[in-house]
């Protein structure tokens, strides 16, 4: 017998698989990549979890699939921000179907807690996503399982009902009880892991649409730096501080150009490649701003392999005055 899991690699779809698990059922813990999880790689975190509860993890990128079918038209609309939790739900559930059909697998598992998220997991939003993902009777939710109606796992007798649990609402003091009973180590705090819900994330991404069509290759753009928007139109990113400048100099995007500074430490930024010479300008002097430069002194910018010379603006502030976050 085979089970398909939801898997975010947090502590309640980690506790999920573990209830199936102990019952002698296989399950493949599928990961489903919409492009807008956490901003580093939680590749070997995940792996941890598995390990521990004698999973397969493997994980599944829709970002193409997301951002045509689910992002920009959902049926049930967003939450407080950019996050259409209904619909990304029933879009990971039927993918999961897809792959449980592939598999040869006979039911699906999640996490969710009836309750947990006012929104996205009270009773009919559950329902919803079902009905939605044409998985109704496939889908057990084992840490709220007896609080909600039997599924074919359970009246087949594939899975034994009685040792699921009944979780219901934001405590997560059961969860901690069953960590500890089965001996899981290094999971992470709950969190809401998904950069849509994030006020300052929407920001930039209303941002950016309003200037451009958002691609795949457009996303991991969105996930760092300082984002700013120069009076030509041009999208400057400018990084924070190490780990960022980091990702951004491995970021490959031919709408975008790579800045560096040259005999001066400072930051790693990106530029719209089709930014004129105004904003190129403008650019290079708020990447001074963003270095330990003097306002009287001119410095060398590198811009896509030219290097050009530049002042900061006299003020911080002046510079700032083009940020969006």
């Amino acid at each position: 017998m085979k089970a398909i899991s939801l898997f975010s690699g947090g502590l309640d779809s980690t506790l999920a698989i573990k209830l199936i698990v102990n019952q002698g059922i296989d399950v493949i813990a599928c990961n489903i990549n919409t492009g807008f999880g956490a901003t580093r790689d939680r590749r070997e975190h995940m792996q941890h979890m598995c390990d521990q509860v004698g999973a397969q993890l493997r994980i599944i990128d829709i970002q193409s699939e997301y951002l045509q079918n689910v992002l920009f038209d959902p049926k049930h609309g967003y939450g407080k921000h950019f996050n259409p939790c209904i619909d990304c739900h029933a879009k990971m559930f039927e993918v999961a179907k897809r792959i449980m059909e592939d598999e040869g697998a006979s039911f699906l598992i999640s996490g969710e807690v009836l309750g947990q998220r006012p929104m996205s997991q009270n009773a009919d939003a559950l329902a919803t996503v079902l009905d939605m993902s044409n998985c109704e009777g496939l889908l057990l939710r084992p840490l709220s399982a007896k609080k909600l109606a039997p599924t074919l796992a359970e009246e087949r007798g594939w899975v034994n009902r009685d040792k699921l649990e009944g979780i219901v609402g934001r405590s997560r003091e059961r969860q901690m009880e069953l960590a500890k009973i089965f001996g899981l180590s290094d999971f992470e705090s709950p969190g809401g892991g998904c950069l849509l819900t994030d006020e300052n994330f929407t920001k930039k991404m209303h941002d950016f649409i309003a200037y451009d069509t958002l691609e795949v290759r457009d996303i991991p753009v969105l996930k760092y730096g300082r984002h700013l928007r120069l009076d030509g139109g041009a999208k400057l990113v400018v990084g924070r501080n190490q780990e960022e400048n980091a990702f951004l100099e491995q970021i490959d995007n031919s709408k975008f150009v790579h800045l560096r500074t040259v005999g001066i430490p400072g930051p790693h930024a990106l530029l719209s490649k089709s930014a004129g010479d105004e904003d190129r300008d403008r650019a290079a002097k708020i990447i001074l701003n963003y270095c330990k430069a003097t306002p009287e002194k001119s410095y060398i910018i590198n811009i896509e392999g030219i290097d050009k010379e530049a002042s900061p603006f006299p003020t911080r502030e002046e510079a700032s005055k083009y940020s969006i976050l």
